[in-house]
């Protein structure tokens, strides 16, 4: 099957070293239902009434889809909660343990929820959205019925919003001027090489994971070379007094752990260290400032939080030919991009198919199963479901371009472009521009329910009539040469 021969290309393996251990599970019964837009709340809501003590998964594209659906749900009773990414940490680990132990039946998750998941008693998983590829379904709907007991695995199938899930694959890739700018950098800066993500990310205005995988592309092409990660910023809660952890210490040790304290501050609750202060009072290397926090915290003294991962990589200092080598890399991601859009494609196709659902799904990952069904999916209960098509009926020649656009236009200064303008009217969020200043602009996500090569070609050719020069961006600001 071509997932098994991209996987074994991916990761250099022989195929006849590939095992397939079995795909098809015979407890969960999986359905499709053509369900409208306007009609999937009720129908998401009837479903969980049915049996609304039963653990549950219900899957969504977007954070705030969760953060509704989540809301809707919980007025009809039912003990549910909203889970994402965009939570802080402790929330989403007390989400989880509520949903582990019984007090919550209902998490409403983007596929931020599930990794590293051993309940095994979920008895359903329902797709609010289309699921993005069938990968995805399948891992997903896995996560039911581990104890062997029956499942239910629902798709609430509509193709009305198909171009929003289609528009997330474009916001992936990262622009050419981008990767331009990166190289031009990284030109400058033979040597060590220090960049922190969140930072270049946004300075680039590429997101976190597109932006890991340029990075793999780099290393792969000879360019950089990963070397370790350390983190910037360190901050504790005192356990016990400082005096009495200083005094743990004698003559040399002592004096160092008493300037370690010197150059903190405390706030709130947690002390901030810093770090480059303790070195510089001390003439001490990082790394003793580190092990003596470490040690404080196993030895239970403190409650130690590190911060802000510094990665720290070595540049070659061989020539880059940058503009042929950006132009490579960036086929890369266009290539993928055609991929993901064409395993959306395999959804739909697999949603609207006729034949076993089941079998279907264990074929498509190399399991061939003898038989003509499996009996228990929607296909072989004579339910094969039939999707109707999305018809966008007003022309973007409607729109008026400078209204929706204007304010954008401002905020964008050099970071303007046709990819940068396109998403920002199909809604998609970027690194470069904070969520709230973003979505407050007339415009935002005014053309989410379009494709986005045909908003993009529309946006493009306005800026082109009206003269706004090509971007203009760099990344010294977002890293550094030590």
């Amino acid at each position: 099957p071509p997932v098994v021969d991209d996987m074994c290309e991916k990761f250099a393996v022989a195929r006849d070293r590939v095992t397939a251990t079995g795909f098809y599970r015979d407890n969960l019964f999986l359905q499709i239902s053509p369900v409208l837009l306007a009609n999937k709340d009720a129908s998401l809501t009837r479903r969980l009434m049915e049996a609304p003590e039963q653990p549950t998964i219900v899957y969504v594209t977007l954070q705030k889809t969760a953060e509704q659906v989540a809301a809707m749900l919980a007025k009809s009773g039912i003990k549910v909660s909203a889970y994402h990414a965009g939570m802080q940490s402790e929330a989403r680990e007390e989400i989880q343990q509520r949903f582990m132990t019984g007090h919550l039946s209902c998490v409403v998750a983007t596929i931020a929820f599930g990794m590293g998941i051993d309940k095994r008693d979920i008895r359903q998983v329902i797709h609010y959205d289309l699921p993005k590829s069938l990968e995805n379904y399948s891992q997903e709907t896995g996560r039911s019925g581990r104890d062997g007991e029956p499942s239910f695995c629902e798709v609430l199938a509509g193709l009305e919003r198909l171009n929003v899930l289609e528009n997330f694959t474009y916001g992936d890739t990262p622009e050419k001027e981008a990767i331009i700018a990166l190289l031009l950098e990284l030109t400058k800066n033979p040597g060590r090489y220090e960049i922190k993500l969140t930072d270049l990310a946004r300075q680039l205005n590429i997101r976190q994971l597109p932006l890991k995988t340029l990075l793999v592309y780099l290393e792969m092409e000879g360019v950089l070379w990963p070397k370790y990660t350390f983190m910037q910023e360190y901050s504790f809660k005192l356990l016990r007094p400082a005096e009495e952890i200083i005094n743990l210490f004698v003559e040399e040790r002592q004096r160092f752990v008493r300037a370690l304290f010197e150059n903190c501050q405390t706030r709130k609750i947690w002390t901030i260290v810093d770090v480059q202060g303790v070195m510089n009072q001390y003439n001490a290397e990082r790394q003793r400032v580190v092990v003596a926090l470490e040690y404080f915290e196993e030895q239970g003294l403190i409650e130690l939080q590190a911060k802000q991962a510094i990665d720290v990589y070595e540049v070659t200092s061989e020539p880059i030919e940058v503009e042929g080598l950006a132009a490579r890399i960036y086929k890369v991601f266009q290539d993928r991009e055609l991929q993901e859009i064409g395993r959306l494609a395999q959804v739909i196709d697999f949603l609207e198919s006729d034949r076993c659902l089941s079998y279907q799904l264990a074929g498509y990952f190399g399991e061939q199963i003898s038989g003509s069904g499996c009996g228990h999916c929607s296909v072989c209960q004579g339910q094969p479901a039939r999707l109707e098509r999305n018809v966008v009926s007003r022309d973007l020649s409607g729109f008026d371009f400078e209204r929706l656009t204007a304010g954008f236009i401002k905020l964008a200064g050099a970071r303007l472009s046709g990819t940068s303008l396109a998403r920002f009217l199909c809604g998609i969020a970027m690194p470069a521009f904070g969520p709230r200043e973003i979505k407050q602009l007339d415009g935002f996500a005014a053309l989410e329910d379009y494709s986005f090569p045909v908003v993009r070609g529309w946006a493009e050719s306005h800026l082109n009539l009206s003269g706004y020069a090509s971007p203009a961006l760099t990344a010294s600001s977002a890293s550094q040469r030590v």
